[in-house]
C-alpha cells in the first residue's frame, strides 16, 4: 500500500526519507524557519508542484511548499494517534478511511464572476489576483480536492456592485452548461453585496433543479488573517457534492467562529451585516442547513422544495430591464411613480412602510401605473413578518388601485421575481397571478414565533 498517495519528486522524496505515512503528525521546517506542525494527509495532486498537505489542529488543511532545505519529522505515528483518541484524550483525527477514491469523488464545477473568494496573494507584489483555475484552488485550498474532482472557470470578474441582469441571463447560461456535461454540483463565486440578487435570479430561471447550486463568497480579503474565504468555499464544495437538496443556496459562515456554515435558501436570505462573517440570515424562513466542512457533514434544518436527481431540468432564462425597485419615504413625490410611467417600465416593486402602506397622496400616480398595464407589487421595508393590506384604510385604497400584495417577499427577491415574470408571461394578468404564486420558496405560507429574531438570543 502506498504511505504517501498523491505525492511526487522533492515533497515523496522528503516524506520517505523522513519515514512519515499519511495520518502520521509532522514537523516542517522550511528553509526561512517557519514551521509547520499536523496530520499528513493525502494530497490530490493536479500538478507536481512540491506541496505537502497538513491538517491543523484547528481543522483546516493546508499546502506547505518544500524544497531540499525542508526539514521534516515524524512528531506522532498515525497508530498513537489513534490510540489517544480510542483512550478519550483530544486529537485531530483524519478521518482518511472516509476520504473517496479519486475516480469517485462528485464532480464540482466552480464559476467565478467576482469578488474575494477565489483570490489568492501574490506575494511578490502584494497585491490580491484571481486564483480561478483548478488547480490553484487546490493547492490554496486542499480540502475541496478531498471532497469534489473540481473544475473551475473564470465567466467574469466584477465588483459585486457592477451586477446587472444580463449578467445573470451568462451566469445561468454557464451553469445550465455544466450541468449537461454531467456535473454533480456548481458553486459560483460571486462578491457578497449582490449576492443574494443573483442567486435569487438562478433560482426562477431553473426549473426542475437536478443538482444543488451554492453561491458562496467572502467578507473579508485572503490577505486577512481573519478571512473566510477557504471556510466558506470549502463548505460551498460539500453542499455542491453531497447535499441531499436541488436548490439554489447561499452558503456563508453561520457564526462568527469557523464552526459551522449556513446553507440559505436564495430567496429568501439577505446580507444583514457590512462585515461580520455570519452576514448572512435567512428572513421569515429557516436556513435549509448547517454545514459542517471539517466535519464533511450536512444537517437539514428546513424540509427541501426537491431533492438531488428528483427532476428534469428546464432553462427558463431571461429578464425584463425595465422594472424598479423603490423604498418609500416620508414625503416621497409622486413624480418619481408618474417619470416611472412615462419611461415605460413594466414593474414596479414598492418597499413601503409596516403592512404595506406609502402616502395617500400616491395612490393616483399608481393607480395610473397600473391603468397602463404595469404591475406593482407592495413590499415592506420592515423585512420581518407579512404584507397585510386589508388592516388599514391606506392598504385597502392601494388593493383597490389594483397593487398586488407581495406577502412576506423581501422587497430584493420580489424585485427580481418580477423581472423573470414579465420576461415570462403572456399578459399583464398573468403576470400579476403569477407574482401571489411561490415558484421558488419565497412565499412562506406560515410563521412561526422562532423566525424573528430577539435579542438575547
Amino acid at each position: 500500500m502506498e504511505t504517501v498517495p498523491g505525492y511526487t519528486g522533492i515533497a515523496r522524496a522528503l516524506l520517505e526519507r523522513a519515514g512519515a505515512r499519511v495520518g502520521d503528525r509532522i514537523r516542517i521546517v522550511q528553509r526561512d524557519g517557519r514551521v509547520f506542525e499536523g496530520i499528513l494527509m493525502p494530497r490530490y495532486a493536479l500538478s507536481a508542484k512540491p506541496i505537502i498537505v497538513i491538517k491543523l489542529d484547528n481543522g483546516y488543511n493546508i499546502g506547505v511548499r518544500v524544497d531540499e532545505h525542508t526539514e521534516i519529522t515524524v512528531v506522532k505515528t498515525r497508530e498513537a494517534i489513534l490510540r489517544e483518541a480510542a483512550a478519550g484524550a483530544p486529537a485531530v483525527v483524519p478521518l482518511l478511511e472516509e476520504q473517496p477514491p479519486l475516480e469517485k469523488r462528485p464532480r464540482v464545477m466552480i464559476i467565478g464572476t467576482g469578488g474575494t473568494i477565489a483570490s489568492k496573494i501574490e506575494y511578490e507584489t502584494g497585491a490580491v489576483k484571481p486564483a480561478m483555475s483548478a488547480r490553484d484552488l487546490v493547492e490554496a485550498v486542499p480540502e475541496i480536492g478531498f471532497i469534489a474532482e473540481v473544475s473551475a472557470e473564470v465567466l467574469m470578474n466584477i465588483l459585486s456592485e457592477n451586477m446587472r441582469p444580463e449578467y445573470w441571463e451568462r451566469i445561468v447560461d454557464a451553469v445550465a452548461k455544466s450541468i449537461a456535461e454531467g456535473f454533480e454540483g456548481i458553486v459560483v463565486a460571486h462578491g457578497t453585496d449582490t449576492m443574494a440578487y443573483t442567486a435569487s435570479a438562478l433560482a426562477f430561471a431553473f426549473r426542475g433543479l437536478p443538482v444543488p447550486i451554492a453561491f458562496v463568497g467572502a467578507q473579508r480579503s485572503s490577505d486577512r488573517p481573519s478571512s473566510d474565504a477557504s471556510f466558506n468555499l470549502i463548505s460551498a464544495v460539500l453542499v455542491a457534492a453531497r447535499a441531499p437538496f436541488a436548490e439554489v443556496t447561499v452558503v456563508m459562515h453561520g457564526e462568527t467562529g469557523d464552526t459551522y456554515a449556513l446553507a440559505h435558501r436564495a430567496t429568501k436570505v439577505r446580507k444583514m451585516h457590512t462585515s461580520r462573517r455570519d452576514a448572512f440570515q435567512s428572513i421569515n424562513a429557516r436556513p435549509l442547513a448547517r454545514v459542517y466542512p471539517f466535519e464533511r457533514r450536512i444537517e437539514l434544518v428546513s424540509e427541501p422544495l426537491q431533492r438531488r436527481g428528483e427532476q428534469e431540468l428546464r432553462v427558463m432564462n431571461g429578464f425584463e430591464r425595465k422594472v424598479a425597485l423603490v423604498k418609500y419615504y416620508p414625503g416621497m413625490d409622486s413624480e418619481i411613480i408618474d417619470f416611472l410611467v412615462d419611461r415605460g417600465y413594466r414593474g414596479i416593486v414598492l418597499e413601503g412602510t409596516g403592512l404595506g402602506h406609502v402616502g395617500e397622496w400616491l395612490v393616483d400616480s399608481i393607480r395610473r401605473a397600473v391603468e397602463n398595464e404595469i404591475v406593482v407589487v407592495m413590499t415592506s421595508q420592515t423585512l420581518f413578518g407579512r404584507v397585510n393590506m386589508n388592516v388599514y384604510a391606506t392598504g385597502r385604497k392601494l388593493l383597490a388601485a389594483g397593487v398586488v400584495p407581495g406577502d412576506d417577499m423581501l422587497p430584493e427577491t420580489a424585485f427580481v421575481k418580477l423581472s423573470w415574470v414579465l420576461a415570462h408571461s403572456s399578459s399583464f394578468e398573468e403576470a400579476k397571478r403569477l407574482m401571489r404564486e411561490n415558484l421558488a420558496g419565497e412565499i412562506n405560507p406560515r410563521h412561526t414565533v422562532d423566525l424573528y429574531p430577539r435579542w438575547p438570543h
